[in-house]
């Protein structure tokens, strides 16, 4: 079964009218605000790695937990939506996309809670690495809604 083909309406069980919008396709608004909040946590959490005086292999491995982070949150949101729409996903690969995301937050923890930073460094980290990780999941979500009514256009 592929619902990227099907119906929308039959999908999720919806009654349209041809002027009234689905409620379920997301709107621009949304998208940009999910686009623009991973930009910012994105490049905020870059340009504090790259200000920050810290060796080159520190500021190396908070970069590479950000982009794990970033790679699992969207390797479950996809694993959670692949489920909930009845395609088949191995609980190996679900299980490890949980595993992967909970690692990231807690390397990024470790990693900060025994840095030699400053707590409101650390407070900007977090923070940052938390709203890239929630924004990269809205993006996935809206990039996977849009396809779904997109093609239901065509």
């Amino acid at each position: 079964m592929e619902p990227l083909n099907q119906n929308p309406e039959k999908l999720f069980n919806i009654k349209t009218n041809d002027d009234k919008r689905n409620p379920f396709k997301p709107t621009a608004a949304f998208i940009g605000a999910s686009w623009l909040a991973l930009m910012t946590g994105t490049v905020a959490y870059c340009i504090g790695l790259w200000n920050a005086e810290m060796q080159l292999n520190e500021k190396g491995y908070y970069f590479t937990i950000l982009l794990f982070g970033l790679f699992a949150v969207i390797s479950v949101q996809k694993s959670v939506r692949d489920k909930a729409e009845g395609l088949e996903v191995t609980e190996l690969y679900y299980g490890l996309s949980w595993f992967a995301t909970i690692a990231s937050i807690v390397l990024l923890t470790v990693g900060l809670w025994n840095a030699d930073l400053l707590l409101s460094e650390k407070g900007f980290y977090g923070i940052s690495f938390m709203l890239s990780v929630f924004a990269a999941i809205a993006v996935q979500k809206n990039t996977r809604d849009a396809k779904l009514f997109k093609d239901k256009d065509n």
